[in-house]
């Protein structure tokens, strides 16, 4: 153990420069986070701080995500909690790990929460889902801040909103974020417009801004658009003779 300690601690005195460059270049690519302080040190362990200290960050980190993934099948989920807080900490710019960790905590925790057989109580099952929820937002938003430059997590917090908040609102916005993105996919664009159409005193807005699509050709007249437009048609009373004729669904 003492020997082990020793080489870690030579190697990192001999990578301290490195270290100092390299934290340079992170700060300028919005790298906030992977501070090596008391509350890292009681989550990883000694070695694991002793580790991460000696410049192996990524190793560090890889080995909890694996553990995070061990304890996911054994829905544990306060434990593995700890290991994405490390894990993020460790590597706030890899998307990867805010992503999985913000999926793990808004979607698959929070389902476990609701169908939890061990509380009668629905009302403590919604409230145990809900922080869950906040879980998941936290770590998008924080992730976010780490990598402002990528749409990746742009887009799964919209996902968030829009499927487990139900706050439509904040989807658009973040489904419009996501779209400003050069190199995100196209169909975003069209989800913000979905979402907000959902959005109380957005309808104006929404319709207008599905019937610009609707006009620009075949390959945008998809089919949740043209279910878009014509509940916006009929909820804004569109006169009949500037409608958009809307198909009805086939049939299942």
């Amino acid at each position: 153990m003492v020997i082990a300690i020793l080489v870690l601690l030579v190697f990192g005195a001999v990578r301290m420069p490195f270290e100092a460059e390299l934290e340079k270049e992170h700060k300028a690519a919005y790298f906030h986070g992977a501070k090596l302080d008391l509350s890292l040190r009681e989550k990883i362990g000694q070695m694991g701080f002793l580790a991460a200290l000696s410049g192996f960050r990524a190793f560090v980190a890889d080995v909890l995500w694996i553990h995070a993934h061990v304890l996911w099948e054994r829905t544990e989920w306060g434990a593995m909690k700890v290991d994405f807080d490390a894990v993020t900490s460790l590597q706030p710019r890899c998307v990867l790990f805010w992503s999985q960790a913000a999926w793990h905590m808004g979607f698959n925790a929070s389902v476990a929460a609701f169908e939890d057989p061990k509380q009668p109580r629905e009302a403590l099952r919604l409230k145990a889902q809900h922080e869950y929820f906040k879980l998941g937002e936290d770590y998008l938003l924080h992730g976010i801040e780490n990598n402002p430059d990528v749409y990746n997590l742009y887009a799964d917090l919209a996902l968030l909103y829009e499927m487990k908040f139900k706050d439509h609102c904040k989807a658009a916005e973040y489904y419009a974020r996501t779209a400003a993105f050069k190199n995100a996919p196209v169909f975003y664009h069209r989800f913000q417009y979905y979402e907000l159409a959902q959005c109380p005193g957005h309808e104006r807005e929404a319709y207008e801004a599905l019937l610009k699509l609707y006009k620009e050709g075949e390959n945008e007249r998809l089919p949740t658009l043209l279910k878009w437009l014509g509940i916006l048609q009929e909820k804004l009373n569109v006169p009949a003779d500037q409608k958009i004729y809307i198909p009805p669904a086939p049939n299942p």
